[in-house]
């Protein structure tokens, strides 16, 4: 399963975190109290104090800033406390006297999971008062998307309209976002630092955050994994080409857990790298100038450094300017965001160049407009118990044909197409400790993952069996066609006759006159279910959020409400307990 970015953050490089420690050493001269004009209270007086570092995260790179910043806060004599927003009540935060706030954007402007439920109590008119309070936000989203960093603002808007007082400024991170969050997490440490007081009622009821040890691997400098195997999965007739992936993890320190996801650095694919520099009228090794000032081939950074599948808004809006196109221009002014969407489908960097055949860019105004190629990061289907010293992936190669041309997923044609057994591809491990096996091997436990949503889920039962789990699986997997789409099939058939998948609920669309998808198969199984959830089962769902994860959210509360006798009010108060203690859990893209 790709999942599309939505720029969290990634640890500190060791030049950063070096600066960063100098820098908060010369903090302790200072005496300014945060808000005020002629405060006295030096950071000394604070040192040991609380301080609460709370995360909003779909995937768990929020919790990554999070860390940091505690080892930041941790350096400059503070007690930090590490905690998603979800583990947070308002009678809890009311109490707080200093909170840093680090969150991620989900979708086109939604709350990550591990926060709706806090933004929900937040919002209400019977939030509490916050004038005791002293916080920051740092917001991490995306621009491509509607909806910019809104879960931050929103955060942040909420909290002064409550009465807290803001101690440093918001910083909206685009995708180009590490320097910015830096540079946040110096002023914030140091702004809630000479906060005086440490009236910090929350305080005793979080234990202090430990100081985690980081892996080497990053997006920034990732491991460089020799792929053992790149198999097609799908059938000769299926509309889908999904492949499995393994990959060696050699013995440098690169650790997982079943849940997580592993980045992939792409590359970008040399046809579309050959016609962007034809369509500029130069060669590949014209010279181009970067940010740290070096000179390097033209044809280098196009193929691994910038975004040159997906157009990036200032690009959009420079062409626009430049050609004049009375149809973009428009969509633009209008600021009609379906409309632009669906003029841009199927279109790259090069159709915009394309465009207006008048219009010239010099390489580097080019590279001025682009962004940062970004990491992939799909799902891990294996578990490191099961498949010792690999890694797994489960990835459908995207496809299409438009204007003549063919055209591909970024990061999963290299994959499929540009990498074979023997080769090293850069990868590092994404961390989702949002996304966990239960810690009770009892438990039971649903999965509902159509398509490559099984990966997993995969990973999950191969987990539960090496570790003797004693607990009941039950998975929901559907696609198109049994004949053709039904991948691992002979694994699940396995695990099915080896007792660890108690039940397989298959779901295949088209093999009837009447669609019928997972969602189908839960109402058709409702009773058993409910009586699952009532016994103490586990919630998963990994898949597309934009239809399958609402549709499967919407069967979810029908059968609560149903099986339940629970008025629909009611059936939303029993899944909202299911999210509060982590017993309803969502991989979703």
């Amino acid at each position: 399963m790709e999942i599309p970015y939505i720029p969290e953050y990634a640890p500190f490089t060791g030049d950063q975190k070096a600066w960063l420690s100098g820098f908060l050493a010369g903090l302790h001269s200072r005496t300014v109290m945060p808000g005020t004009a002629a405060a006295t209270t030096t950071v000394e007086k604070s040192a040991g104090a609380a301080v609460h570092i709370l995360f909003g995260s779909q995937t768990g790179n929020a919790e990554s800033v999070a860390e940091d910043a505690a080892a930041a806060a941790r350096a400059h004599g503070l007690q930090p406390l590490v905690a998603g927003l979800d583990t947070v009540d308002m009678n809890t935060l009311s109490a707080m006297r200093r909170i840093l706030v680090v969150t991620s954007t989900y979708g086109e402007g939604e709350m990550p999971d591990n926060a709706q439920l806090f933004w929900d109590a937040l919002e209400a008119a019977s939030a509490p008062r916050l004038e005791g309070l002293y916080f920051g936000v740092l917001a991490l989203g995306d621009t491509s998307y509607d909806g910019y960093c809104q879960s931050g603002k929103n955060i942040d808007a909420r909290f002064e309209a409550l009465g807290g007082t803001r101690v440093v400024d918001r910083t909206d991170c685009d995708v180009d976002y590490e320097d910015a969050a830096a540079e946040w997490i110096t002023r914030a440490v140091g702004a809630v630092a000479v906060v005086d007081g440490d009236n910090d009622a929350a305080s005793t009821a979080l234990a202090p955050a430990p100081a985690k040890v980081k892996s080497q691997w990053t997006r920034k400098n990732p491991y460089p994994a020799t792929v053992l195997a790149n198999r097609l999965l799908s059938g000769a007739d299926s509309a889908k080409e999904v492949r499995h992936f393994t990959f060696a993890l050699g013995a440098d320190g690169l650790d997982y857990e079943a849940g997580d996801g592993l980045g992939i650095r792409p590359i970008n694919d040399p046809v579309l790298v050959d016609g962007i520099i034809g369509q500029l009228g130069v060669t590949g090794e014209t010279s181009v100038t970067t940010k740290d000032g070096s000179s390097v081939p033209l044809d280098q950074v196009l193929t691994g450094d910038y975004e040159i599948s997906i157009p990036s808004r200032d690009l959009i809006e420079d062409i626009a300017r430049r050609s004049g196109d009375a149809e973009l221009n428009h969509i633009l002014d209008t600021e009609d965001r379906e409309a632009l969407d669906a003029w841009l489908w199927g279109k790259d960097v090069l159709d915009l160049l394309q465009l207006d055949p008048t219009v010239k860019l010099t390489p580097d105004e080019l590279l001025g407009l682009l962004r940062p190629l970004q990491h992939r990061v799909y799902s891990i289907s294996s578990s490191p118990l099961a498949h010792e010293g690999t890694v797994h992936l489960t990835v459908a190669s995207v496809r299409y044909r438009s204007a003549e041309r063919d055209r591909g997923g970024v990061c999963s044609t290299y994959l499929a197409d540009r990498v074979g057994e023997g080769d090293r591809v850069g990868v590092f491990i994404s961390k989702n400790n949002s996304f966990r096996l239960p810690a009770d091997d009892g438990a039971p436990v649903v999965m509902i993952g159509p398509g490559t949503g099984i990966a997993p889920f995969r990973a999950f039962l191969h987990e539960r069996r090496a570790r003797n789990a004693s607990g009941q699986n039950w998975l929901f997997f559907g696609d198109q066609h049994r004949a053709s789409d039904f991948i691992y099939e002979d694994e699940l058939s396995g695990l099915t006759r080896d007792g660890v998948l108690t039940h397989l609920d298959l779901a295949f669309s088209r093999d009837q006159t009447e669609k019928v998808y997972v969602q189908t198969r839960m109402r058709e199984r409702g009773k058993e279910l409910f009586d699952w959830l009532e016994s103490g089962a586990h919630v998963y769902v990994c898949g597309d959020a934009t239809r399958m994860a609402k549709d499967v959210d919407d069967a979810l509360h029908e059968v609560v409400a149903t099986h339940g006798g629970l008025s629909s009010d009611a059936a939303e108060d029993y899944v909202n307990d299911l999210k509060r203690t982590k017993r309803y859990l969502r991989d979703v893209y």
